[in-house]
């Protein structure tokens, strides 16, 4: 796979949908620096493998979930190499009967399909739906590495700067979880 690497924005909006550059008009309007790897889509783990070695990133599993009933959903960044176990997740948030939430939901609230599930995506969940959780792994880290609500680019973001200006900027809180 050929991975482009790029600092911030690209030049050319072309090829590039709305959704895409209005997370580069966020992040440059907070005056977020940030490196950006273009590549084939990202479908699987194993390929996000390739663009954490360039990025030098910690790439996250977006896990996009909700109760059984659909009315409580959540985000849940952890690091690519652990395994998560529903029970474990709900015990910590006092929420029963986790599942991955469908497409539709993760349509409405996150602007994104299956495939580019991001933190960046909580940018479009203007209500507050979405109760994001975070590995306390991912906070260990210098860098966070997400999609920007595309799975063709990957952006390396200092985690200081997703967690102290990024989140509060997109009226989010988060909760540390221990998987």
């Amino acid at each position: 796979m050929k991975i482009e690497m790029c600092e911030g924005r690209p030049l050319d909006s072309k090829g590039r949908s709305e959704t895409e550059m209005r997370v580069y008009d966020f992040l440059d309007a907070l005056g977020i620096s940030y490196r950006r790897a273009d590549h084939d889509p990202a479908m699987t783990m194993e390929v996000c493998r390739d663009i954490d070695e360039v990025l030098d990133a910690v790439i996250c599993k977006n896990l996009f979930l909700c109760n059984r009933q659909q009315t409580s959903f959540y985000l849940l960044m952890i690091p690519e190499d652990k395994i998560f176990k529903t029970k474990d997740l709900s015990a910590q948030i006092s929420s029963s009967r986790l599942s991955f939430a469908d497409s539709g939901h993760m349509q409405e609230y996150l602007g994104v399909t299956p495939g580019s599930v991001s933190v960046m995506g909580l940018m479009n969940d203007k209500n507050g739906k979405v109760r994001l959780l975070i590995d306390r792994d991912v906070l260990n880290s210098e860098y966070i590495g997400c999609h920007p609500c595309v799975n063709t680019s990957s952006l390396r973001i200092r985690t200081f700067d997703m967690i102290e200006k990024i989140i509060p900027a997109m009226k989010h809180t988060y909760t540390v979880v221990d998987l």
